[in-house]
């Protein structure tokens, strides 16, 4: 009985079809052979708002904490703002991306936005977006002329560091004595406009 078992079941096995053998790795490590590979995970970036032209010429919020690799989305009310990059000791002033393998920096341009007749909020149909590419801090103001924004306190920062002098107070009091008009670059560079995701209200 126990022998025709044994010749049913290699008769069965001849028939079937044969799977097909996983390869051998071809260096396995002697000291982890069925190590599984390790997988990197990142964080998903996330996306800062950043309004421009808050009552009082504000940006809100003015102080952004941000990771590598988030994006930073600036709205714009009326009627007319803009968002420059600018070094800490040289505020209302374009920052200098003159030096080799020193990144863009960043201008918005202006968007020029009417006010809703009914008093309801008004923004404009595009925004700007940069991205943070690294943890150093990084000082902004709005250009506008009319009215001396950044001179008036219309400035901001991402990842200012409270270990050090270089506060965001001390920016806006910098740039509160900064004669003359604020500097614009000649072209929009450093980001990307692209239509606001909710133009009619919410940011």
């Amino acid at each position: 009985m126990f022998s025709q078992l044994l010749l049913l079941s290699a008769s069965l096995a001849a028939t079937l079809p044969l799977a097909a053998a996983a390869p051998a790795p071809a260096n396995p490590s002697p000291a982890s052979p069925n190590r599984i590979p390790s997988r990197t995970t990142t964080s998903p970036r996330i996306t800062h708002s950043v309004v421009a032209g808050r009552p009082g010429l504000r940006f809100d919020p003015e102080n952004i904490v941000a990771e590598v690799g988030d994006i930073v989305e600036f709205h714009f009310l009326p009627r007319n703002h803009s968002v420059v990059e600018a070094s800490f000791d040289a505020p209302c002033v374009p920052r200098d991306d003159s030096a080799p393998g020193s990144p863009t920096a960043f201008f918005s341009g202006f968007f020029p936005v009417s006010p809703n007749p009914d008093g309801s909020v008004a923004q404009s149909p595009e925004v700007f977006q940069i991205e943070v590419r690294d943890d150093k801090p990084i000082w902004f103001y709005c250009a506008q002329n009319n009215g001396r924004h950044c001179q008036n306190g219309m400035v901001g920062a991402i990842n200012q560091r409270f270990d050090t002098p270089n506060t965001l107070e001390a920016f806006r009091r910098a740039a509160a004595a900064v004669p003359g008009d604020s500097g614009v670059l000649p072209q929009v560079q450093g980001g990307w406009r692209g239509p606001n995701p909710n133009p009619n209200g919410g940011f």
